[in-house]
């Protein structure tokens, strides 16, 4: 039994579509009623499973709004090459902490705050907080262990 294992490119474009459908808070089950196949065809693009055709990627660009190219973007949105695929070490970090559960619910909640200077604020509060943490320095009790509670 001759298992096929997904190509490298089909499985870094699956993965992008899967990094900007969660962006957009959407369900497998909404892309694939919106391109009209099932979630679990949508479940195989994004593992990289099964190929997307051309016509196809072009539909669920239209439903992520965003352009075909986007899906082979790799790091400073050069194009995509084979090269580094499989190696962990030229992974993008920003992709990689999307990807976790926590990094999306940061991003969520960081991309509906609209006004600048309170982002530059968030911005900075987080650099220092890093700084911080690189020194060795601890910086409190998580929030369920605080003595105090929110908005005291």
């Amino acid at each position: 039994m001759n298992v096929k294992t997904p190509n490298a490119i089909d499985g870094y474009v699956g993965a992008r579509i899967r990094l900007r459908r969660q962006l957009l808070g959407m369900s497998q089950e909404r892309l694939a009623e919106q391109i009209g196949v099932t979630f679990q065809q949508v479940q195989k693009y994004e593992k990289g499973i099964n190929r997307i055709g051309a016509s196809r990627l072009q539909r669920i660009a239209e439903v992520l709004h965003t352009s075909p190219s986007f899906f082979f973007e790799q790091e400073n949105s050069e194009p995509l090459t084979l090269q580094g695929l499989d190696l962990p070490a030229n992974t993008d970090p920003v992709a990689e902490f999307l990807r976790t559960k926590e990094g999306l619910v940061l991003n969520r909640a960081f991309l509906k705050i609209a006004d600048r200077n309170v982002r530059g604020t968030i911005i900075a509060l987080v650099n220092a907080m890093a700084q911080a943490e690189s020194r060795g320095v601890t910086l409190g009790a998580p929030i369920a262990e605080s003595p105090l509670p929110l908005g005291e």
